[in-house]
């Protein structure tokens, strides 16, 4: 439509009538600006190219997940070795369950290993207390049962001694009485614990004890029979008590457990 020049009082075309015209088609068709690229997928095109370039920024100032420098250690599933320094291992699985009230399973958040009797200072130890408070060591041992079958596993654990050092345990204490969370106790000589290096196990052929085999820990009684291996140790009591039976020596197994004597009798 003409514009109406009011100055000259006279009719002249519009200079910018095809322009207008021009970018309402353009608009009306979604092909607006970008070279004739819609307005739509260049706003996408745009988004993508932030993201790239926000994440690369990001990457490069924290690093990958499990990459050096991102403070993060992946934590792959432990596997289960079977052999060890040319010794053939049995696997976890070997094991027939046995206890007397099946696997129990203990919160560790809440679990406490309780350290008392005749020592200079009674102790109550968390799990990570214990795993970064005492040395390490690893030991192949086999495990006898009375039920005519055996198992030989890789060990890994703290000493008994260790722990009983440093609870200033008196060191002519006859015995240690061991308890465990369904029950279930035992004792053996603090001697034997001493001189065999005796171990309080939380690992078995490089994998965490599973609740079936006593987790958080089970005692490695090498040379004895199987039911002085405590499972799911809860407490270890320094005494002089000779005389106290544990629950299978109460039933009439021999209280000393060695694997060269029958393991029937109240010796």
């Amino acid at each position: 439509m003409p514009n109406k020049d009011i100055r000259r009082g006279a009719y002249s075309p519009d200079p910018y009538r095809k322009t207008r015209e021009h970018l309402f088609s353009l608009r009306s068709t979604g092909t607006y600006g970008m070279g004739g690229m819609s307005l739509s997928k260049g706003v996408v095109l745009i988004t993508i190219l932030l993201v790239a370039v926000v994440g690369i920024y990001l990457v490069d100032l924290f690093g990958l997940p499990g990459s050096p420098g991102s403070g993060e250690v992946p934590v792959l599933p432990a596997v289960e070795v079977r052999e060890y320094q040319g010794e053939r291992l049995d696997s976890i699985g070997d094991f027939r369950e046995n206890s007397i009230k099946g696997p129990q399973h203990v919160n560790i958040s809440s679990y406490r290993l309780e350290v008392t009797g005749l020592v200079g200072s009674p102790r109550s130890y968390t799990y990570d207390e214990l795993l970064t408070r005492f040395p390490h060591y690893q030991k192949v041992v086999t495990l006898h049962c009375v039920e005519g079958w055996d198992v030989t596993i890789l060990w890994e654990g703290i000493l008994v001694k260790d722990i009983l050092e440093d609870a200033g345990a008196d060191p002519s204490a006859a015995i240690v009485i061991f308890r465990a969370y369904d029950g279930f106790s035992t004792s053996l000589h603090q001697s034997y614990l001493d001189d065999r290096n005796i171990l309080l196990a939380y690992s078995m052929n490089n994998v965490t004890l599973p609740a079936a085999r006593g987790y958080p820990f089970e005692l490695v009684a090498e040379d004895r029979w199987g039911y002085k291996w405590i499972k799911w140790v809860t407490a270890m009591e320094v005494s002089n008590d000779e005389n106290y039976r544990g629950y299978w020596e109460s039933r009439g197994y021999s209280n000393l457990g060695y694997l060269n004597q029958s393991f029937f009798g109240f010796l």
